[in-house]
């Protein structure tokens, strides 16, 4: 009896399918880990999230460093559906940049397949463990404020934030709603539980408009994604100088000159009142007009009055300050007073208002 082709080949879409569910599948959260900075002689690890979700149990046959200055952990076998980790630890005895891998035999895959781990390791690192005074959830962080002060126009500063893991979940921490001034990057980006991180945020001057004060808030993010939150705001403060350039040399005998009464108000005690006033006194004791081009303020809590902006030489202006005590209060960074002139020697000025902490 002749067996009808079709049935030839219903079987053998049978036999297929049986070979294709039968077949294993291995899946690696992520092949590369950036572990960031770390001391000489300071080992450091990177761990690697993985999954058998093969219908059988998964048998690791090797996983082979590519020297002898990384160790691996990994266990041989692996249920199905169940979750595991191969960690690799270097044992960082050398300066600067590296990159390590380790080939991965299983019946999982096909074919090997390499996990790769990066970082640096620095001969100044400071362990910052410990110094984290905000908390933002499970993720730490060291400061949530950040200042560029004294720029000048073509500077390209930069200022750091140093974050810790105190959670039990990897985090992918990235700061949010950054200005085209600003650029900011994270490393290690993929943040393991108990392992630090340093956000690093580079100014851009030449892309500021303003001369003076520029204020922009960030916001702290675990993970890609996560919505904006208000006690997650990072501030960042610019004081951008302007260009004095028309008084070099002979000419800065013919420029205006800045005489203060204080840069400093006491605004430590209310007595019981909700507000508080106080003067400063501005003489020119140049040979041309002072100019109070920028009068702003760092933070609330404050209200400033200038009786003129252009100061005549030999003649004196009076700065009002009237200061708010619950705001004054709620303040998280100093309060302070920016003036930007155009007395080459005190281009920029600033008053300080001391507060009751």
């Amino acid at each position: 009896m002749r067996i009808p082709k079709y049935i030839y080949l219903s079987l053998f879409f049978v036999q297929c399918f049986v070979c294709d569910a039968q077949a294993q599948r291995l899946t690696v959260k992520t092949t590369t880990i950036d572990v960031g900075a770390t001391g000489y002689e300071q080992p450091i690890t990177a761990t690697f999230e993985l999954r058998n979700k093969g219908l059988r149990r998964l048998v690791i046959e090797s996983v082979k460093p590519d020297c002898g200055c990384t160790r691996i952990e990994y266990p041989k076998e692996v249920g199905v559906g169940d979750r595991f980790t191969i960690r690799m630890t270097y044992d960082a005895r050398q300066l600067g940049h590296f990159q390590k891998m380790c080939l991965v035999k299983s019946n999982g895959t096909k074919k090997p397949f390499y996990l790769t781990m990066k970082g640096v390791v620095k001969s100044d690192y400071r362990d910052y463990s410990g110094d984290y005074p905000i908390a933002l959830g499970d993720l730490l962080m060291d400061a949530d404020a950040i200042e560029f002060d004294d720029i000048n126009k073509g500077d390209v500063p930069v200022k750091e934030i140093h974050l810790f893991n105190n959670g039990k979940k990897a985090l992918r921490p990235n700061l949010m709603h950054l200005p085209p001034y600003l650029s900011a990057i994270t490393s290690p980006d993929h943040l393991l539980p108990g392992r630090s991180a340093t956000i690093t945020v580079k100014l851009l001057s030449d892309k500021l408009r303003d001369y003076g004060l520029n204020k922009t808030t960030l916001y702290m993010a675990h993970n890609p994604g996560d919505k904006v939150k208000q006690e997650n705001a990072i501030e960042v403060v610019t004081v951008l100088l302007p260009d004095m350039k028309q008084f070099e040399k002979g000419n800065k005998d013919l420029a205006p000159q800045l005489q203060m009464s204080s840069t400093d108000v006491d605004f430590t005690d209310f007595g019981g009142k909700s507000k508080k006033s106080a003067t400063v006194a501005l003489s020119n004791m140049g040979h041309s007009s002072l100019k109070i081009t920028s009068l702003q303020l760092f933070t609330g809590g404050l209200k400033v009055t200038l009786s003129k902006s252009v100061i005549e030489p030999g003649q004196s202006a009076h700065l009002k300050i009237t200061g708010y005590a619950d705001e004054l209060q709620k303040l998280r960074t100093r309060p302070r007073i920016l003036m930007i002139t155009n007395d080459p020697d005190h281009a920029k000025v600033v008053v300080n208002i001391n507060i009751k902490k």
